[in-house]
């Protein structure tokens, strides 16, 4: 009887960790269970049978400020792991974002063991900026998993396989009528309320640069729109920030605290489902909205140094994933200094008053929902089958 092919997954941050899960669970249903799995990873990933070496929240640290600190248990760590596989022996090893931890381990490991296979999950966003990470990533890496349709030619160009295996943001199950009728409830709005679900960013700098001007926008809004409610989702760890920061607008928002939830997730689909518009920071959360049929204006502002830095490196015309998908500006995008108040309150008052622009942005959404491969297998079911392709 064959051995069980065996996997080394190491995942950072709680978004590898629900990727690594997910490729987990399409591993065993591709193989009948026949699969052993180490390494590091979250609570999703230990529910699918991963003892962890070490807590994951070791390595989810971002910025030069909580990085030192931290920088000789983080080296250590990578040392422990690297020594791990190589003790190991996996038929791959299967690192998820966190590159500046994952490509360290990849190294060690290529230079100890090169005939492990080396795979990572989510390509490096190399036609954005640094065209030369594919390069270097390629010295380790044998193949990789992409998120996001558009990439593979990038890495083939640099040496490495690669498949699109869809984005998770694809099976996130839409609000059913209880859980926007739950949402409505907890946040004490009438069933026909129209609502604004605002979205000032989940990182502390994030948090810094946009509350504040998110806060100005939401006060003007208020008063041009009687009756509109407002319904902030945030993350544990920024409520109070962010509470604190809307405690004494004219009409307060309802801030969406996980930590007071059973199923907080759940209830942050309600909002978005429920919402008549939204203003949100350019990222990820615009890919959870367009999933949701939510029109936006999305916004964002970085440090004046960063700002400088990234107009000489970014070589993309739009922030939004959405508009950078569909390569066309279906998402109002305000950057850098056109992020005022003036002109986000503009943007999204026409968004709320005017329905054949909500529907002019909700119509390209399923569009973008398809690329990123709503249509198909679970991302976690393809990524598995990429991962056994590989393998052979």
């Amino acid at each position: 009887m064959t051995a069980a092919p065996r996997f080394f997954m190491i995942a950072g941050e709680p978004s590898g960790d629900q990727l690594g899960a997910a490729l987990m669970a399409g591993l065993r249903d591709e193989t009948d269970g026949h699969v052993v799995f180490e390494g590091v990873g979250g609570p999703l990933m230990q529910a699918q049978g991963l003892d962890s070496l070490f807590p994951m929240d070791q390595l989810s640290v971002m910025g030069i400020a909580e990085v030192l600190p931290r920088l000789p248990l983080i080296l250590r760590r990578i040392r422990e792991t690297s020594e791990a596989v190589v003790a190991s022996r996996p038929a791959a090893l299967i690192t998820i974002d966190s590159p500046d931890f994952c490509l360290r381990v990849a190294k060690r490991v290529r230079a100890r063991r090169p005939e492990v296979r080396t795979i990572h999950y989510v390509a490096p966003s190399v036609w954005a900026w640094r065209p030369g990470r594919a390069a270097k990533m390629a010295r380790v890496i044998d193949h990789v998993l992409a998120l996001l349709p558009f990439e593979p030619p990038y890495m083939t160009a640099a040496g490495m396989t690669c498949d699109f295996v869809g984005h998770p943001v694809v099976t996130v199950p839409p609000a059913t009528p209880s859980e926007r009728a739950a949402l409505r409830a907890v946040a004490g709005l009438g069933a026909d309320q129209p609502m604004l679900a605002l979205l000032p960013g989940s990182r502390a700098g994030e948090i810094k640069r946009h509350a504040a001007l998110f806060r100005d926008v939401w006060d003007r809004l208020a008063t041009a729109h009687p009756g509109l409610a407002c319904v902030i989702p945030t993350v544990p760890d920024r409520a109070a920030a962010v509470q604190a920061l809307f405690q004494n607008a004219p009409v307060r928002p309802y801030i969406l605290n996980p930590s007071h939830h059973s199923r907080p997730e759940r209830l942050k689909q309600a909002a978005f489902a429920d919402a008549a518009a939204a203003l949100a920071v350019s990222g990820t959360v615009s890919l959870e909205l367009a999933a949701a049929g939510t029109p936006m204006t999305v916004a964002y502002r970085m440090s004046p140094l960063s700002a400088a830095i990234a107009r000489r490196l970014v070589s993309i015309r739009y922030a939004s994933l959405v508009n950078i998908i569909e390569d066309a500006p279906i998402i109002p995008e305000y950057l850098q200094e056109h992020a005022t108040a003036d002109a986000l309150t503009a943007e999204v008052s026409k968004l709320l008053s005017t329905p054949t622009l909500r529907d002019a942005q909700t119509s390209r959404f399923e569009t973008v929902m398809t690329a990123l491969g709503r249509s198909g297998p679970a991302p976690g079911r393809r990524a598995a089958r990429s991962v056994l392709s590989a393998l052979r």
